[in-house]
């Protein structure tokens, strides 16, 4: 039988759904706060959630990463009192399964209730398929999202759009959802949008023949052509020219193109991959990329977090980079410091796991014969990066020197003046927040790119704190 938690802090709310569902026969227990839904979690595994929002201690969104981070996580249905459109865009981006106001009917509720257990029924039905992660490391709940997506890309032959910052490993999840995909043996074809020139990107997508122009003195075999059955997977997308694009939609549309110098369309059976650094979505409203193409390709989306928003990998990720390099080179694999994994988790990784990848790298040559690894052998200018943020969170505001932000401290609320840590959070959101706006007034897409919010959370935060976009 299915296992319900009703989360609510109205008793006639509580009463009404348990109600419903003792009529089915749905076993269901009650919570009524943050705390009671953490400590009913830990001690029981639940198919269904109905969450409400305003609770005593807390917003009841805020539990959603938790949740998801569940083994097996439940399915959520948000009834709330304290309806918006910024709280439901959040929610339906937490993974909920609907998103209802009170009142709503309870025929409604019912439907939205029975839906939910029969679509949990049929995943826990569903066989599982094991994925070959080869390559991929990191446990944390913002990695497990990506696992979830891997497993459904693997099976699927959609078009997949792969964003993140530099360095997080895009072509590497492409790679490994091509893996454990139908068309695993076949080929995996790389275009790089951003190191080919602009007068040769017809030619090396779609091939051309001899004498087509200066320079072609025999017939060339393009990438999509040799993608063939395979993967096609296009890094930095955001980098291909316009002119190009156009090109590149009719060839998804139909899988046919034309190499240059042809008279003779040619088929090509191959599922195409995209990754990108950029917001595309920006750059449609810009005119620098073509509407029509991003959502031919955005059939399927994954977002790789950035390092530093999973910190709990970072551990694991050096232990692979150490044991990797060591057998690579031939010599016997290193211990790692305690201090060494402090500084790593300490650090911010703008250049996330490509940088920590070079970084242990260097430490490695630096260490020479000794077995094993601390932070002094880490680069200097990581190591002082570190120092100094360790200095400034421990320094009182008032009494920094620096005069670049003498008087940006001047106006933040000395830690004597506050009763805690949450108070002292949230007057730093809400000063950020006005630097924000201040620095990009009326440019949304930059305070997103600059703050690494999103858009969901940044106007979340607007809310709460009574600010104007």
């Amino acid at each position: 039988m299915p296992r319900v938690l009703i989360v609510d802090d109205d008793q006639e709310v509580q009463s009404t759904m348990a109600s419903l569902l003792s009529r089915q026969d749905i076993p269901h227990h009650l919570a009524r706060d943050m705390v009671s839904t953490r400590k009913a979690l830990q001690q029981t595994a639940y198919d269904l959630i109905l969450l409400d929002v305003g609770l005593p201690d807390g917003n009841g969104l805020d539990l959603l990463p938790e949740i998801k981070a569940l083994e097996n996580s439940p399915e959520v249905i948000i009834l709330t009192g304290r309806g918006d459109s910024e709280g439901a865009e959040l929610a339906i981006e937490g993974g909920v399964w609907d998103y209802l106001l009170k009142p709503s009917s309870i025929k409604e509720i019912k439907l939205s209730i029975s839906r939910a257990l029969k679509y949990r029924q049929q995943k826990e039905s569903a066989r599982p398929r094991a994925l070959d992660l080869s390559g991929v490391v990191g446990s944390s709940p913002a990695m497990h999202s990506c696992y979830d997506l891997l497993a459904c890309a693997a099976g699927s032959d959609s078009n997949i759009l792969i964003t993140g910052e530099t360095g997080v490993g895009k072509e590497l999840m492409a790679r490994t959802i091509h893996a454990n995909s139908s068309r695993s043996g076949h080929p995996f074809i790389v275009v790089d949008c951003a190191g080919i020139t602009d007068s040769l990107v017809e030619s090396t997508l779609f091939g051309h023949c001899r004498g087509a122009f200066t320079g072609a003195l025999a017939d060339h075999t393009g990438l999509i052509s040799q993608a063939h059955q395979g993967t096609l997977f296009l890094d930095e997308l955001g980098d291909l020219p316009l002119a190009i694009q156009k090109s590149l939609l009719r060839v998804l549309q139909e899988r046919k193109f034309r190499p240059v110098g042809s008279s003779r369309e040619q088929k090509s059976d191959f599922r195409l991959m995209a990754a990108t650094n950029r917001d595309l979505e920006t750059m449609v409203s810009e005119g620098t990329f073509r509407n029509d193409l991003y959502f031919r390709i955005k059939t399927m989306h994954m977002h790789l977090p950035p390092l530093r928003d999973r910190v709990q990998d970072i551990r694991p990720l050096a232990m692979h980079f150490v044991d990797e390099l060591c057998a690579r080179s031939g010599i016997a694999s290193k211990g790692l410091g305690a201090d060494f994994l402090e500084t790593l988790e300490a650090y911010h990784w703008p250049g996330n796991v490509r940088e920590l990848c070079n970084v242990i790298e260097q430490a490695l040559v630096a260490c020479a014969g000794e077995t094993n690894l601390y932070s002094m052998h880490l680069p200097k200018e990581i190591r002082i990066k570190v120092t100094r943020s360790r200095l400034e969170r421990n320094t009182p505001a008032g009494s920094r020197q620096d005069s670049s932000i003498k008087t940006e401290n001047a106006s933040h609320t000395s830690l004597s003046e506050l009763f805690d840590f949450k108070s002292y959070k949230q007057e730093c959101e809400k000063k950020y927040l006005q630097c924000l706006l201040q620095k990009c007034p009326g440019n949304v897409p930059a305070m997103l790119r600059l703050s690494g919010l999103s858009r969901s959370h940044f106007y979340t935060l607007l809310k709460k704190y009574d600010l104007d976009s």
